[in-house]
């Protein structure tokens, strides 16, 4: 039972911000984005893996590794948009 609500909270988190990611490519406005809440939550996913690989936890490196992805494109997004206007 552990390790099925493990999974699922690592899905829905590494979820969470495709909504906003999605919108931000289809829209190119990044003017109501915060890029230092961005950054954050990278690096806090960022650490979330290199916990997971030093307890070998697939769960937390995929889910983590994901959410990194996916936020480190949305910090890309927020620098090539903000840029061209």
């Amino acid at each position: 039972m552990e390790t099925i609500i493990g999974v699922a909270a690592g899905i829905l988190t590494s979820i969470s911000m495709l909504p906003q990611l999605i919108k931000v490519i289809k829209e190119k406005d990044v003017e109501n984005l915060s890029p230092y809440m961005i950054a954050i939550l990278l690096t806090g996913v960022s650490l979330w893996v290199v916990y997971g690989v030093m307890l070998l936890e697939w769960p937390i490196i995929l889910s983590n590794a994901f959410s990194v992805l996916v936020n480190a494109t949305l910090l890309t997004c927020y620098v090539l948009f903000r840029e061209s206007r």
